[in-house]
């Protein structure tokens, strides 16, 4: 189960579980698009894998299995 990231890695900008507009790579590392489009080019900073979108949790399933709260942007 994808631990589902709240933050982008590169600027710290909030990322919602229910929400589209986070990309990852294979090992989870999570950024927003504007970082992707201005900076990454699809390609992880951190490992090198191709960043895709993140799909998107329910409200219902978010109560069952809440995102991460963990927050990986070290500013």
């Amino acid at each position: 189960m994808l631990d589902m990231r709240p933050d982008c890695e590169s600027c710290g900008k909030d990322l919602p579980a229910d929400q589209s507009g986070a990309l990852i790579c294979s090992f989870e590392c999570t950024f927003c698009d504007a970082c992707n489009a201005a900076t990454h080019k699809g390609v992880c900073p951190n490992c090198g894998g191709i960043l895709m979108p993140r799909p998107t949790r329910s409200a219902e399933l978010l109560q069952k299995f809440p995102a991460s709260t963990e927050r990986k942007f070290k500013g």
